[in-house]
This record gives structure tokens, C-alpha cells and sequence, in this order.
């Protein structure tokens, strides 16, 4: 079973700065790490690698930097990676940047399942896991908790919802979005990490994965960032001290002045 996992390489959210004049994130000098969610990811396809044969491959798409987030994905178990980089790329939207991947992903025969994080850590979309589907005319199913069953042609996986979970099953090749909830990430190993230090990451540009080029980057983006600001820090809100009773009344009162009541 031959499994893609999806991955992006984002600004460590502690360290995440807005530049005053553009209103972009700032990216240059800052530490960048595997989108959290994409670790779960790469963990439930070496998982399923280790139960059902075959091989991971770790793609992404960004700049030449982000070849350390497929060698990180390499010291945790991925067998290949794949590093999707040209300066056309740049400025894609989730529109642009799922086309670039299903693109580059058709260059890849015999895959089974595509894995991707629920989510980026610096977009919070959810789109392009599920634009990745639709454009290779696959099914998909986002937020998986579980993997159920898989035999040779189908899968079954549970879905997480709000009050509880969907059973569902599917046709492969699929692609699943999957959650927090589907395991715990482990750790590289020495000797993966050796592993990682001596891989051969595949590059390929926009001409070597037969893109449109109106397609990639800004002229396949119809929506466009304008601003990215930081939201007002919250107050430690109005506390009530004293007897219950006393309390009670002012809150009532406070509310009934804000006109909440």
C-alpha cells in the first residue's frame, strides 16, 4: 500500500511576528517547523505502512527551506519526499496550492491513500486537503479519528463530529484529512535521522509536473490576503466580590445596563 502524506512547513506560532507595513506574516529569520497537524499525518502513514507494506512519500510545496521539514518527515518514518518549489508558486491561495499538489501528485503512480493535517497552523482553512480531492476526482473524508478497516479496494474510517463520530466508508484511492485525536506523533529516531541526512529529496518545478501557469501561484489565486492583523488582547474581564445575594443583584444590574437584559 503506497500512501502520500501531505505536509507544510509554517512559522513556529510562538515566534509569529506581522510586518506593520505589509500586513503579511513575517517568515525571514523566523523558525519554521512541520505544521502540527501534518505530524499527525505522517505518523498514521507510517503506522499504516508498518501494518500493510508498501511506502510513504512525504510532498510538499514551498520554498528550497522547506526540504528540512521532508528530512524531518523522513526521520519519522517516510520512505521518499518530494519537494514541489518554484518561484511561480509563490503567492498561491488554498485554490492555486491545491491544484500545484493534485498536479504534481498524478506524477506519482499507484497510490492508495493521500494523508494530509486537518489544517495549516498559519491559514486555518481546511481547503486544501479537500481541494487536492476534488481535482484528482477522489473521494475524501476530513477530520478522521480512526482508521477502521482497509482491505484492497476500500476503506473505513470514523469521522469526527461535534456529538460524537460517523462511520464511514470509502473507495480508495481516498484522501483523509485526519485530527489530533488519530494518535500520538512519535519521535525521530538516530537512525532515522541518519536516514533523513543522506536522503535524495526529489525537486520538481512547475514545468517538470506539466502545470498551467495560469493555474499556480498568483494568476491561479482569485482571492487575495489584504490584511493579517493581531487581534485585541482580551481584558481580564469584571469580576463581582462579596455575599451571593449581593452578587447576584449586581450582575443583574450590570447586565440590564448593557442592555443584555
Amino acid at each position: 500500500m503506497n500512501i502520500i502524506v501531505c505536509i507544510k512547513q509554517v512559522p513556529n506560532t510562538e515566534n509569529v511576528q506581522i510586518d506593520p507595513q505589509t500586513g503579511r506574516l513575517k517568515r525571514d529569520g523566523i523558525e519554521s517547523i512541520i505544521n502540527p497537524y501534518d505530524e499527525y499525518a505522517i505518523e498514521e502513514g507510517v503506522k499504516l505502512k508498518e501494518k500493510f507494506g508498501g511506502k510513504v512519500t512525504a510532498i510538499t510545496m514551498g520554498p528550497p527551506q522547506a526540504e528540512s521539514a521532508l528530512r524531518e518527515a523522513i526521520a519519522r518514518g517516510a520512505d521518499e519526499a518530494v519537494l514541489i518549489s518554484d518561484t511561480a508558486f509563490g503567492g498561491a491561495d488554498t485554490l492555486a496550492t491545491s491544484y500545484t499538489l493534485s498536479t504534481a501528485i498524478k506524477t506519482i503512480e499507484n497510490y492508495s491513500i493521500i494523508i494530509c493535517g486537518k489544517q495549516a497552523a498559519d491559514g486555518d482553512t481546511a481547503q486544501v486537503g479537500p481541494g487536492i480531492a476534488e481535482m484528482l476526482n477522489i473521494p475524501h473524508v476530513s477530520c478522521v479519528k480512526k482508521i477502521e478497516v482497509i482491505d484492497d479496494v476500500s476503506i473505513k474510517v470514523e469521522r469526527m463530529m461535534e456529538d460524537g463520530y460517523d462511520l464511514i466508508e470509502s473507495f480508495l484511492p481516498v484522501l483523509l484529512t485526519v485530527v489530533k485525536e488519530i494518535n500520538n506523533p512519535r519521535m525521530a529516531s538516530l537512525k532515522g535521522k541518519m536516514l533523513a541526512k543522506k536522503a535524495i529529496i526529489k525537486s520538481l518545478d512547475a514545468i517538470s509536473i506539466g502545470a498551467d501557469i495560469k493555474k499556480i501561484g498568483l494568476n491561479g489565486s482569485p482571492t487575495q490576503i489584504v490584511n493579517i492583523f493581531n487581534p485585541p488582547q482580551r481584558t481580564g474581564g469584571e469580576k463581582f466580590v462579596g455575599q451571593a445575594k449581593d452578587i447576584a443583584a449586581n450582575i443583574v444590574k450590570r447586565l440590564s445596563d448593557l442592555g443584555v437584559i
